[in-house]
């Protein structure tokens, strides 16, 4: 299945690599990854989802059993394990296994409980965004645009520096959304369910992009879904 959203005028598609039920696959007719950006250094609190052991999705340690995620990243019927805590997605940090995973009802933000417990540090929740602001991307997701780009995802984690355009923005399924173009990356499939940062605290989770010059990432900001992510985990 391949689906596109129209947003803006403009083409975004969902980031995850494994097809399912209700999420969109990346689209290699567009063109650029993180695509740019640079790899990432002290930066403890990246997990990377694998679907019956196959590389698909970012995410992000938030609590000692709880994994951040997007929607789309697990929609489907699978195993989804964790390497938490490294850099490197081949090596490091903490293998563990989801028992539970809590799709939110309207937004692409998914919970994953997992043991065994993680031990910290823990991605610190919200902080000021605002339009014309800086912030950063994270995860491990394709850095080509001539192959498909399961082929070309990141061995060790990216970030990218990008530029809020809107704050009222839309995820892959219509929930609300920080809006970034690039400044020196952009997000591509594979990222999807990473991180996004400003001023040290995680404000976004990726949904979709056009892989050239932006991206719509969930904004964990948005005071309903905050609330939802502390009924679940307590953090």
């Amino acid at each position: 299945m391949r689906l596109t959203i129209a947003i803006a005028g403009a083409v975004l598609a969902a980031l995850s690599l494994a097809p399912a039920a209700t999420a969109a696959p990346e689209n290699p007719d567009m063109s650029p990854m993180i695509i740019g950006g640079s790899y990432a250094q002290n930066f403890p609190y990246a997990a990377r989802l694998f679907a019956n052991g196959r590389e698909n999705c970012s995410a992000t340690k938030i609590a000692p059993n709880w994994i951040l995620t997007a929607e789309h990243c697990v929609a489907s019927s699978a195993t989804y394990t964790f390497r938490a805590g490294s850099l490197d997605q081949s090596s490091g940090g903490q293998m563990v296994t989801a028992s539970q995973i809590i799709k939110h009802p309207s937004a692409d933000l998914a919970l994953a409980r997992v043991s065994p417990a993680m031990s910290g540090p823990f991605a610190p929740l919200v902080a000021s965004v605002s339009t014309g602001q800086t912030v950063q991307l994270y995860g491990w997701g394709a850095t080509c645009t001539n192959q498909p780009e399961i082929n070309c995802q990141s061995r060790y984690l990216k970030v990218a520096n990008t530029r809020v355009t809107s704050t009222n923005g839309r995820d892959y399924r219509g929930g609300v959304a920080i809006s970034v173009s690039r400044v020196d990356g952009i997000a591509a499939g594979g990222d999807s369910g990473g991180p996004m940062f400003a001023n040290g605290r995680q404000v976004g989770v990726a949904s979709t992009s056009d892989r050239s010059t932006r991206s719509n990432y969930t904004s964990v900001n948005h005071g309903p879904y905050r609330n939802w992510i502390t009924q679940y985990t307590g953090v």
